[in-house]
Parts: C-alpha cells; sequence; structure tokens
C-alpha cells in the first residue's frame, strides 16, 4: 500500500508543483510545499482518500496560502528588485501547458503582476485560470462560498488588468529570432541595434539582492537601457558560454561559466508575428519578425534563484550551447 500511494503521488507531483510555483514564484518554496503535501498524504490511511487529485490540489493550496503572508513580509526586506524564480519550461515541470491560461500564468510577467493579488485571489485565480477548476470546485479547495470565489476571480482579473496590458500569446520562433538579434546587438555593443529592438518606454528590472554592479532600481527608457545593456552584457558574459532556451514559456538568454549557471536575462516582447519566409528579387531570407520590440527585460543572477535552473539542466542533461552569436 505504501508504494501504491508513493505512485499515486508520483503522478500528481508535476501538477503540484505547477500550482505551488505559479502561487508562490519560487521555484524552492515549491519544492518543499510539494514535499510537505506528501508527507501529509503517506500519513493518510489507505483508502480514505476518494479523490486524490482533489485532496492533493487542497493541501497543497492551504499550504501556500500560509506561506504567501511570510513571504511578503521576506520580499518587504530584500535588498534591490524581487523577481520570480526562473524555470526551464520545455516539458511537464510546471504542469499543463497546453493552453494560452497554463502558458501565461507561469510567465515571469504574470507572476510578477500577481505579487499585487491578496493569496485568496492569487489562489482563486490560478485554479480557475491555470488549472480549469470550476468555480465550485474552486470553493471547495479554498472552503469558501461559491459567490466569494467568483468576487475574488473577479476582482483578480481586474487588478492584473489595471497593472498591465494584456498579454498575448508568445510566438515562440518569432520571440526566438528577436532574442538572438538582441543578444548579437547587445555583445557588440551595437547601440543603434539595440535600440531599434527597444520599445520607447521599455524597463530593464535586476534581481541579485545587493550583488555589486546589479542595478538596484528599474532602468528606464530606450536610450538608457540600450547603454545599460551593452555596458553590462559585455562586461558580464566575459567567459561565460551563452544560450537561449524557453524559460517560464518564452526564450530567454542563459549564460554559463562551466557548469555554474551565472545569470538568466528574460526579454518580455510585444507585436512579435512570425511572417515566415520572404523573398527579395531573386533572393529568399529566412524567419522575419513584424512589428516585434522588447518591452521589457528582466535579469536575475541571484545565485540561490539560480539553483533550481541549474539543477534543471543538469537533470535534462543539457549542455550549454553558444547560441545567437
Amino acid at each position: 500500500m505504501v508504494a501504491e500511494a508513493v505512485e499515486v503521488f508520483e503522478r500528481h507531483r508535476p501538477r503540484l508543483f505547477g500550482l505551488a510555483y505559479r502561487m508562490l514564484g519560487s521555484a524552492a518554496d515549491a519544492e518543499d510545499v510539494v514535499q510537505d503535501t506528501f508527507l501529509r498524504w503517506r500519513n493518510t490511511r489507505p483508502g480514505s482518500v476518494e479523490a486524490p487529485s482533489a485532496w492533493l490540489a487542497k493541501v497543497a493550496t492551504n499550504l501556500c496560502l500560509n506561506r504567501l503572508d511570510s513571504a511578503r513580509s521576506r520580499r518587504e526586506r530584500y535588498v534591490g528588485q524581487w523577481l520570480p524564480e526562473p524555470v526551464l519550461t520545455p516539458d511537464d515541470a510546471l504542469g499543463p501547458m497546453e493552453t494560452v491560461e497554463q502558458r501565461d500564468t507561469v510567465s515571469l510577467a504574470f507572476l510578477v503582476l500577481a505579487e499585487r493579488l491578496t493569496p485568496g485571489e492569487r489562489a482563486v485565480f490560478v485554479l480557475r485560470e491555470a488549472f480549469g477548476y470550476s468555480h465550485r470546485e474552486v470553493a471547495e479547495l479554498v472552503e469558501l462560498s461559491e459567490s466569494n470565489c467568483r468576487q475574488l476571480h473577479r476582482r483578480a482579473r481586474q487588478r492584473l488588468a489595471e497593472a498591465g496590458p494584456p498579454r498575448s500569446p508568445v510566438d515562440l520562433p518569432g520571440h526566438r529570432a528577436l532574442v538572438e538579434r538582441f543578444l548579437v546587438a547587445a555583445r557588440n555593443g551595437d547601440l543603434a541595434g539595440l535600440e531599434r529592438l527597444l520599445a520607447e518606454d521599455v524597463s530593464s528590472v535586476a534581481d541579485g539582492n545587493g550583488t555589486p554592479g546589479v542595478a538596484r532600481r528599474p532602468v528606464r527608457g530606450r536610450a538608457t537601457v540600450a547603454r545599460y545593456l551593452a555596458s553590462s552584457v559585455s562586461r558580464g558574459i566575459g567567459e561565460a558560454v551563452v544560450s537561449i532556451q524557453e524559460v517560464n514559456g518564452a526564450p530567454a538568454v542563459l549564460g554559463w561559466v562551466g557548469t555554474t549557471l551565472v545569470g538568466v536575462l528574460a526579454p518580455q516582447t510585444t507585436g512579435t508575428q512570425t511572417t515566415g519566409t520572404q523573398t527579395t528579387g531573386t533572393q529568399t531570407t529566412g524567419t522575419q519578425t513584424t512589428g516585434a520590440q522588447i518591452t521589457a527585460i528582466r535579469i536575475v543572477v541571484h545565485p540561490d534563484k539560480l539553483r533550481f535552473l541549474r539543477d534543471q539542466a543538469a537533470r535534462l542533461s543539457r549542455s550549454p550551447e553558444v547560441s545567437g552569436s
């Protein structure tokens, strides 16, 4: 029976981790929640749980709610800007990723905006939007009335809409092509090339928790961000091997020194549209992107926040490869 209980839990592990990560924005905390959920599951009497999926989701959700208040107070003491822990997302590490909503709720943009929600709003929104629970099912999981859950969901959607523009589905090929062009321009110190890729009101936010040389406040404006990035990337890469991988549902730049991940740079784009091949005269060029600009850049260099992604890469047997140079 113990082996059977473990087998049941392992089938739900990715979904539970995905739920906890979307709730907390921390892979380390999400792992702790999953482990605590397993301990509670292991202590149940065999056959006493009729619906393991709902039972596990309810326990994990409540554990996340307990952590959110303390996490918020820790972030108030954080040095510089706080960003979520980046994670690789080409596999099922974060649970279901088939729909636009499921992918959107693991994006760094969403996880940053979700910090504006109350714990209850965040729980209801994630359960409803990312995992497709009905309002009745959500009410059972969070132990609130259905009408209260509907109100929390409506309020969460309103807060997110007020906090930022609507997020459109990520065009992965177009986004990757833009990131490659961005990386070439940044490594070459091509200010004019960088400015062409950046939106006028672009912002860059870095999370280093006090790491020397890392901006503690957002950098804003096309020209200012271009100069900052050209300087930071050329200085920061040094001996690093650079790769482009799917991070939180979109292509991002990873910098490695040996087997150590030293930084993740995640551009957020808008208006990216892949137009396929383009013919000019007798020449045919490859993938083109139109109306594509980078509206925000998030940089994570805090070593503690890179540990999970580094371990992910090792588990997936990924060797860093130079890309976009």
